[in-house]
């Protein structure tokens, strides 16, 4: 599902979405995709306080969400947690 099929899961292991392996292999191009999620996020935001249709309200509420779920992604794939050990 997702694109994931290929991926098998072993112990331990962690799935990646393509975008985080994209990431992970050009620096660049993640500062880049960033800069583009965060300005679409600012124009959803100005569109959003002018207070449009209830429908198109709606949904640019949710894509709103959605780019900053994937910001989420970017932290979590750009700064690693740090794995506490015995």
């Amino acid at each position: 599902m997702f694109g994931l099929e290929g991926q098998k899961k072993g112990k331990g292991e962690e799935l990646l979405f393509d975008i985080e392996k994209e990431i992970k292999e050009d620096p660049n191009k993640a500062r880049e995709i960033k800069q583009q999620i965060e300005s679409r996020i600012q124009k959803i935001k100005e569109v959003l306080r002018t207070g449009d249709d209830k429908e198109v309200f709606d949904r640019l509420g949710t894509l709103l969400h959605g780019y900053n779920a994937l910001l989420k992604v970017f932290a979590r794939v750009t700064n690693p947690p740090v794995k506490k050990g015995r």
